[in-house]
Formats: C-alpha cells, sequence, structure tokens
C-alpha cells in the first residue's frame, strides 16, 4: 500500500479541510495515517484514489461556517464568498423569479452548475432554467465544495464557471431539533436622501422602529442504522418563513432617484394623470396634465409618483421542505442507496400600482363625454386642428385608487435518485444511478391593469359604447376616477409550468495494477456513460400570452420545448515521477468528454492537469479545461416579443439639460427625423423596448479555463493557497445588447438596422418604437484573477486560536459583445457601470475566532469590498464610483452538556448601509442589491437539541 508522505497529509488538510477554502473558523484534523488509507473523492472528479489531491482550486464550506454566518437562504449563505456575485435573491422584487440561484465570478448563474452529493439539481421553474437553491435546506448541509474553474469533462454541460456540490449529512446519527430567529435593525439618518426628499415633501422614516424583516425556522432531523449496521436512512423536515420588508422601511430607499442620484424622481404615471397628445400625423406633441383648479389642461410641471415605498425590498417567503437518504450493504458488491427530496416554497413581489403608462395611443373623437369644452378648445388650438378631426392620446396615470400588483409565485420540486454502487474487485469498484427531478411552479399577477377595457372605458374610437355595467374612466377630470372605476380595469394573469429532468448515469473507477517504472503509485483511471433528458413547459393564459396587463413590459408568452443528450467520458490519472530530488511526486491528469445533443449535435471537452509535490510541505498546480455549455430551453425556444430594458436613449431630451445628448447628424442614424430631434421624451423611469427571443439555431458556448497555483505549509500551524484563474469564453450565447446598439449607432453608425422609433421617435411611448436584441452567438468573455487563502492555527491560553483569510483579486473581466469587434469590448473589472456589475479589484473575508475546547466558541469577521470606479457620464451620485466597503461581525456560540447548544450573532454590527446608486446603476432600491450588506444590522440567534 502507498504511504502518504508528510507533503501529502498538509495538501490534503489544505485542500479537502479548508486551507484552499472560504472556510471562517478552524478546520478539522486529518485523520492519522494507517495502513489501510480510506478512498477519498474530490469535486472535480469522479476518480477515487488513496492519495487524491486536487489539481485544481477546491473550496471547502463546513456546516460550523454556515451556522456562524447566521443566514438561512443558501444564497446569502454563499454570497459571503469573495468568488460569488449576486444572482436571484430575496431582494429583487421586480421580475422576480421567485427563485434563489448562484452565479460563480459573475459569469451568470446559467454557468453555475449545482450538484447535491455530486449529482445534478434540475432547474427551478418557469422563469429560469438555473436550479433553485431553495430546494436545499441550509440545516441539513455537510459541507459545500466549490470548484470555480470548468468541469464540464467531469460533469457535462454547463459547469463553465465551476462547480457548487452540497455534500448532505446523509450520515446522521441521533435525533436533532434546530430553532432560529432572526432580523435586522437600521437607524435612519441618511441626510442625503432626507433632504432631497424633504424638497419633494415625501415622507420617510427616522429613527429604528425595532428589528423588521424578521425570520424563522424549524428543522427536525433524525437518523440511524438498523439491520445490524448494514443500512442506514436519514431523514428532515424543515420549515423557514421570511417576513416582508417594504422600501418605505429604510430611508434610503423611500423614493427612487433618479438616473443621475441627485432627485428623487419616480414615474411620470402619477395619480392625478399626464397626457402625450398628438395630431393623426404626430406632427406636433403636447405634454400635459390636469389643471389642479379643475381648469382644463396645463403644461406638465414635472410632478412625479414616488412608487418606491410600496415596492418590496425583501420579499416574503415561506418555505418547507421533506426528503430522506437511505442505503444498504446487501454485500461488498451490491449497495443500494436512495435520496428522495420535496420542497413547497411560496414567495410574493410586491411592485406600486399599475397604470396605463402611456401603453397605448388612443384615438379620440372631439365629442367625447369625458372631456370638458375647455379640453377640448385646448387640443384644437395646441394641434391646430378643427373640431371634425380626431387626435391621439397617450395617457399615463397611476392606479392608486386600486393598490399595489402583487406576483405570488409558488415552486414545488421533487426529486428522487436511485442507485447502487460496489466493488468490482480490490482495486476497481462501480456506480449506476438514475435520478428524476422535477419542479412545477405557478405565478399569478394580480392587480394590474387589462388594456382591452380601457378603450371602451374612456370612449376611444372603435370602442363599444360604455354602457350598462361599464363605469366610465374619468381621467380627464381631476380626481374623477373613483376605485370602482379602477377596480373593474383590473385583471389575472397566470402562468404554469412544469420542467422534469432525468439523468441515468453508470461508471467504473479504480487503479490499475501497474504503474510507470519512475513511480510506485499505481495509474488510475474513470470511465463511464451518462444519458440526460430536459423538458420545459411553461404555459401562459391569454392575459399573459397577449401581454393584455399593461404593467407587464410586453407578453409572457408561452414556451415548451426540450432536450436529451448522450454522453460518453473517461478520465486517468498518471503519476509521472515520485521520490527524486524536488520532484516528491509529479503526476498528470486527463479527461475527456463526448456529448450528443439532439439540438446541437455532438461537443467534445476534455481537460489536462498536473499535481507537482516539491517537497514537504509544497506543491504546486496547474490545469487546462475545455468546457462548455448548451443552449438550454428559453435560449432555443422563447418566443419573440417586446419587452422591457433598463437604459438610457441620448437621442431623447436629457431631462437635466432639456436638450439630446447626441446630436442632430447622430440620432438620424438611429432612425430619428430632424422634425423629432429635441421634441422626444425621456422614459422616466429608464427603461425602453426592446424586441427580444430564442433561436433555435444556437450553438454550444466554448471555454477555455487554466488555473496556476501553490498549495504550502511552512509550518506546522500556517498553510496558505495562491492561484492565478483564467477563463476565456467564445459563441457566447447571449445579445449584443439594446444599449450597446443604441449606443454603437450613435457613436460608429453600426446596429443602426435593430433601432425601430415609433411615429412620434420614441422608443419607449407605446410598442411600436424598439431595439431588436435577439439571442445569438455573439461574442466572449476574457475573465482572470488570484485567488488566495490562508489558515493559521495555534494554541493559546488552553484553547485555539484560528486566523483564516479568503481573498479574489480581480485582473480583467472584459466583455467581447461581438466578435471581431475589439473596439466594443470592455472591461469591468474594479468598475460599475450601465454594463457592468459592481465588481471590485479586492474582496477579502478575514475570520478569528477563539475556542476554549469547553463550552463556549467565538469569531469575528471583516467583510471587505474594495472600491470601484464609475465608467458613465449620467450618474452624479456616483460620479467618483462606490467607495470601499468593510463589514464587521460577531458570533458566539454555546454548548451546554452533550444535548443543548445555541448561537447569538450580529452581522454588520456598525449598521453600514449599503453605498447607494442613480436610477441606471440600481437594481432595486437605489443599491446594488443582495451583494453589499442591503438592509443594515442583523442580528441572529438559535437553539439546537440534540437526542
Amino acid at each position: 500500500m502507498h504511504n502518504n508522505s508528510v507533503v501529502s497529509k498538509a495538501v490534503r488538510f489544505a485542500l479537502i479541510v479548508g486551507a484552499s477554502t472560504a472556510a471562517l473558523t478552524a478546520p478539522a484534523v486529518i485523520a492519522a495515517e494507517t495502513d489501510e488509507v480510506e478512498r477519498i473523492e474530490v469535486t472535480g472528479s469522479r476518480i477515487k484514489r488513496t492519495d487524491v489531491e486536487s489539481s485544481s482550486p477546491v473550496q471547502v464550506f463546513t456546516a460550523e461556517e454556515i451556522q456562524e454566518i447566521g443566514f438561512t437562504r443558501v444564497e446569502d449563505i454563499l454570497n459571503q464568498l469573495p468568488q460569488v456575485e449576486a444572482a436571484g435573491n430575496s431582494f429583487i422584487s421586480n421580475g422576480s423569479s421567485g427563485t434563489a440561484t448562484l452565479d460563480l465570478r459573475g459569469l451568470g448563474a446559467n454557468r453555475t452548475l449545482v450538484l447535491v452529493n455530486g449529482r445534478r439539481l434540475q432547474p427551478g421553474g418557469i422563469y429560469t432554467q438555473s436550479a433553485d437553491v431553495n430546494q436545499i435546506p441550509a440545516a441539513m448541509i455537510k459541507r459545500v465544495e466549490i470548484l470555480t474553474g470548468g468541469a464540464s469533462t467531469t460533469y457535462g454541460a454547463d459547469a463553465v464557471a465551476g462547480v457548487v456540490n452540497f455534500i448532505m449529512k446523509d450520515d446522521f446519527e441521533g435525533f436533532e431539533i434546530n430553532a432560529g430567529a432572526s432580523g435586522y435593525q437600521h437607524d435612519n439618518d441618511n441626510g442625503y436622501i432626507q433632504g432631497l426628499m424633504d424638497e419633494r415633501n415625501f415622507e420617510y422614516p427616522t429613527g429604528s422602529d425595532g428589528i423588521d424583516g424578521e425570520a424563522y425556522n424549524i428543522d427536525v432531523v433524525m437518523g440511524g442504522a438498523f439491520d445490524g449496521g448494514k443500512g442506514h436512512v436519514t431523514a428532515y423536515a424543515s420549515w423557514r418563513r421570511n417576513n416582508e420588508l417594504l422600501q418605505g422601511q429604510r430611508d434610503y430607499s423611500s423614493c427612487a432617484l433618479n438616473a443621475s442620484g441627485t432627485a428623487c424622481g419616480g414615474s411620470a404615471n402619477t395619480p392625478i394623470p399626464t397626457f402625450f397628445i398628438y395630431d393623426e400625423n404626430f406632427d406636433t406633441e403636447l405634454f400635459w396634465t390636469l389643471d389642479r383648479n379643475g381648469n382644463g389642461f396645463v403644461e406638465d410641471f414635472g410632478e412625479r409618483y414616488n412608487y418606491a415605498p410600496i415596492n418590496h425590498f425583501m420579499r416574503p417567503d415561506e418555505r418547507f421542505t421533506l426528503g430522506a437518504f437511505a442505503n444498504y450493504e446487501i454485500n461488498d458488491y451490491v449497495r443500494p442507496y436512495l435520496e428522495v427530496s420535496y420542497m413547497n416554497d411560496v414567495t410574493a413581489a410586491q411592485i406600486a400600482e399599475s397604470g396605463t403608462f402611456f401603453n397605448e395611443g388612443y384615438v379620440m373623437d372631439f365629442d367625447n363625454e369625458l372631456l370638458s369644452d375647455l379640453q377640448k378648445q385646448q387640443i384644437q388650438d395646441g394641434l391646430g386642428i378643427g373640431p371634425d378631426d380626431q387626435f391621439i392620446a397617450y395617457i399615463g396615470k397611476r392606479n392608486v385608487e386600486g393598490g399595489p400588483r402583487m406576483d405570488s409565485l409558488e415552486h414545488n420540486s421533487f426529486r428522487i435518485v436511485m442507485g447502487a454502487d460496489g466493488d468490482i474487485s480490490d482495486s476497481w469498484f462501480y456506480d449506476a444511478s438514475f435520478q428524476y427531478g422535477q419542479t412545477s411552479s405557478s405565478s399569478v399577477y394580480q392587480n394590474d391593469f387589462f388594456g382591452p377595457r380601457i378603450n371602451q372605458a374612456i370612449g376611444a374610437v372603435g370602442a363599444e359604447p360604455c354602457t350598462g355595467d361599464c363605469i366610465p374612466y374619468e381621467v380627464f377630470t381631476l380626481n374623477g376616477v373613483t376605485p370602482e372605476a379602477a377596480g373593474q380595469l383590473t385583471g389575472t394573469g397566470v402562468l404554469n409550468g412544469i420542467v422534469t429532468q432525468m439523468i441515468a448515469n453508470a461508471y467504473v473507477s479504480g487503479e490499475f495494477d501497474f504503474a510507470l517504472p519512475t513511480a510506485s503509485t499505481p495509474i488510475a483511471a474513470v470511465v463511464g456513460t451518462e444519458w440526460r433528458e430536459i423538458e420545459f413547459e411553461r404555459i401562459s393564459d391569454e392575459v399573459f400570452e397577449q401581454g393584455l396587463l399593461l404593467g407587464q413590459g410586453g407578453p409572457t408568452e408561452s414556451l415548451q420545448g426540450g432536450y436529451d443528450v448522450r454522453e460518453l467520458f473517461a478520465e486517468v490519472s498518471v503519476p509521472l515521477i515520485e521520490d527524486v530530488v524536488a520532484v516528491e511526486s509529479l503526476i498528470l491528469e486527463a479527461g475527456w468528454r463526448w456529448s450528443d445533443y439532439s439540438t446541437s449535435g455532438s461537443d467534445t471537452t476534455y481537460k489536462f492537469a498536473f499535481d507537482w509535490t516539491i517537497f514537504d510541505g509544497y506543491k504546486a498546480r496547474a490545469s487546462y479545461n475545455r468546457a462548455s455549455r448548451a443552449p438550454n430551453v428559453a435560449e432555443l425556444f422563447a418566443a419573440q416579443s417586446v419587452g422591457l430594458f433598463d437604459g438610457a436613449d441620448p437621442c431623447a431630451n436629457n431631462p437635466d439639460t432639456g436638450v439630446p445628448d447626441a446630436t442632430l447628424e447622430q440620432c438620424l442614424r438611429t432612425g430619428m427625423t430632424a422634425a423629432q430631434y429635441g421634441n422626444v421624451s425621456a422614459s422616466p423611469a429608464s427603461q425602453y423596448n426592446q424586441f427580444a427571443g430564442g433561436n433555435p439555431e444556437l450553438k454550444p458556448e466554448t471555454a477555455d479555463t487554466y488555473t496556476i497555483g501553490l498549495v504550502a505549509q511552512p509550518f506546522d500551524s500556517l498553510n496558505f493557497t495562491v492561484d492565478y484563474w483564467n477563463i476565456e469564453m467564445e459563441d457566447v450565447i447571449g445579445t449584443v445588447g439594446a444599449q450597446t446598439i443604441i449606443d454603437s449607432c450613435v457613436e460608429n453608425g453600426e446596429f443602426c438596422e435593430n433601432i425601430n422609433r415609433n411615429q412620434s421617435g420614441s422608443l419607449w411611448i407605446g410598442e411600436e418604437g424598439y431595439v431588436i436584441n435577439l439571442s445569438d452567438n455573439v461574442g466572449g468573455r476574457k475573465w482572470e484573477g488570484v485567488d488566495v487563502s490562508a489558515n493559521y492555527l495555534q494554541e493559546l491560553l488552553g484553547g485555539n486560536f484560528n486566523m483564516t483569510l479568503a481573498g479574489s483579486y480581480s485582473l480583467t473581466k472584459e466583455y467581447q459583445p461581438l466578435a471581431g469587434k475589439p473596439e466594443l469590448n470592455y472591461d469591468c473589472s474594479g468598475v460599475v457601470s450601465v454594463q457592468c456589475f459592481a465588481q471590485p479589484e479586492w474582496r477579502h473575508t478575514l475570520s478569528v475566532s477563539y475556542d476554549m475546547d469547553s463550552w463556549w466558541t467565538a469569531t469575528a469577521r471583516w467583510r471587505y469590498y474594495g472600491s470601484v470606479d464609475y465608467d458613465g457620464e449620467t450618474d452624479t451620485l456616483a460620479a467618483d464610483g462606490i467607495a470601499s466597503q468593510s463589514y464587521f461581525d460577531l458570533v458566539g456560540g454555546f454548548t451546554l452538556g452533550d444535548n443543548y447548544a445555541f448561537r447569538v450573532g450580529v452581522n454588520n454590527v456598525l449598521d453600514k448601509e449599503p453605498p447607494m446608486v442613480g436610477g441606471t446603476l440600481s437594481s432595486n432600491a437605489n443599491t446594488v442589491a443582495g451583494f453589499y450588506d442591503t438592509l443594515g444590522r442583523y442580528l441572529f440567534a438559535n437553539v439546537t437539541l440534540k437526542f
């Protein structure tokens, strides 16, 4: 039997237990060396062998560290890692999918593969093709292994950015109940935004109202052996509830800042309506509102509706999970196992009241009964037309009489894995499994304006007369709309969907009985096959299908499709040299995977890696992976339709200057006429139309990922890792970007054919004006950086003192929007912009803990986000960028005997509020929500009873 060397133990200590991890507490100790060493499988390879050391950086997050962070939502836990950017989370309301997703390196949640016990988690529901980690109860996680680099050879498509592998507590013994409570507390004293709201006479909170955004959880776990130890069963049940928190409960989110961040903006869809009025040829535009004294129309004087307070800052959520793990040893050759889990999750996304949103130009006669004689005369005089002519009115009216919009989202996920493993010989074993996962989900959108009813209610030309039960919608009369009139104009849209994933996988792995002449350790290999099928169905009712709800920004059409893939894969680990000067061991690893997709044909991925133990305590590693991601169902089959994007039209009048930012010559390129130049209004909500959708001709993305690093343990008490990584992608599935199309046309005359303005020159009023922005294999990505970790453990004053550092430095984050157009490339490393998520060049977590090895432990953390520069000219508030942010956390754990333990903690002890940005940079509530600490101080406590 090959004996482990000191460096092997040091490396395994670093890689598997936590030195190369984001670990925040002292790592466990590797078992002492014996004649029989346990075979180990590490995320990133299926080869099991006695002396595995990973050639790729694998981070480990343990159950203890998860408990110390205090969060019960898995996405909040992993967002603490410097390598993770905020993706789908509870702090997104408008456009929320109701799911929680993970995004390694900021390459996108669809390029992060999520595994449970080494097997894929199915897609999350009707709005996302990525895995919903709500299915994973935090209390059941034994550890999380994170490989931040390509792993398509081992696990198949989607592992471009890396793999997050949740290892569950499937060997639990006994009975355990865990109950916890948490909440946020903040002192509202932001003088900047309070001053802006005072100028608008907006209301806002001051001081502190105590704890809000409360969350509660109860987890029950039980397990034990049976039949003389041949079998084992672990079962669990969990419940979690998070209360809602509105934007109006924080001063810094109590108004929606304008694009520059210098004033409280808002919507031109105000409680008192505003109107764009045109003659039939769109030659003249009038932007009017109602006179506050009831005397006809007056020119709009810039009043805006503060829609922010009623929006969710954090969505309410309630989740139930049930599950079990079972295994049984019939003999050494057959060991069947079973995993089963179920989740029900219900959340609601509330946003401000619906309205007419200038959605449609209503053709009206001058004899309309809703118009006063004065208003008729004003329109005739303003447009220069006669009483026999018709006019066109776009109406902006907020439905404050009817209350907020609400999207009720429900997800039900079921997953079962059945399989068996066993020994083929002393050196070889097999594993064969079948997996079925299904997620059914629904979206019930309530209290939104139902467009077809408005024509009749305002007496538009061609509509049925408003008689009988029809209540006229008296938008031309000051305060003329009643709750009853508003209520009859609202509607409900319903989406239902189901996604299924089936996987059959089988492989054999082991060691040959021979080695190279220059080494004593035998060659190891794995060979296997996999079949995978995805079927996705989303059924929209007629309301969603035709986009009849005015607050949706366009249709949400049904989506149906699927694909299957057949794969062969193999890996080999070849010890090349052992026990020579400066080469205690040198191992070559290689892998290959062939995939045949029913949609895009065959694809091949492969990897090569070197694992070089220089001498005791020092190891170098390097790897190359060819990764791929096949287009998902939505990218292939999504219907093409008009929707919204956040951005700006440089040819519309800048609200601050009153004139366009672009020149007449530039705007003529975009389809604007000379007569329209200077007469087109900007969207008050910074939202414009785009024509987007899927593309069945897409081919897989490809990526080359490289890593090179050093693992070292210079002293028994200190170990560290340094890893350089590089990811270069081609044929990226995406879009050029509606804003990029507009800017490129204005600046360079490119993509101008993709811009289609309406008759008035607008890209946001109605749906006739839009930017064509369809999915395609459009460009590339180049990401590179350095990850650093260190762990220091020392006995001190009768206890253990532990200090850990996990940091990541971003060198390059280059987007290549269009292949062959390097002038369009831009680098987001250390930058925030309309195109760039806030990406600090340096981000770290430094943790210091002390364990008395008796009944108490204490931990202090420093989470640091480096500063980012602002790349743009619009956001005055962020003109100097976002300053560096530091958050400090404290947590204490207490054990009372063998059966009782409790933990209390405070994250963001100093109650630091998130950095504020203007409307074009904000993801929600004037912040980069879910990335920086969003709601202030977070307090938590939990108690555990074990029997």
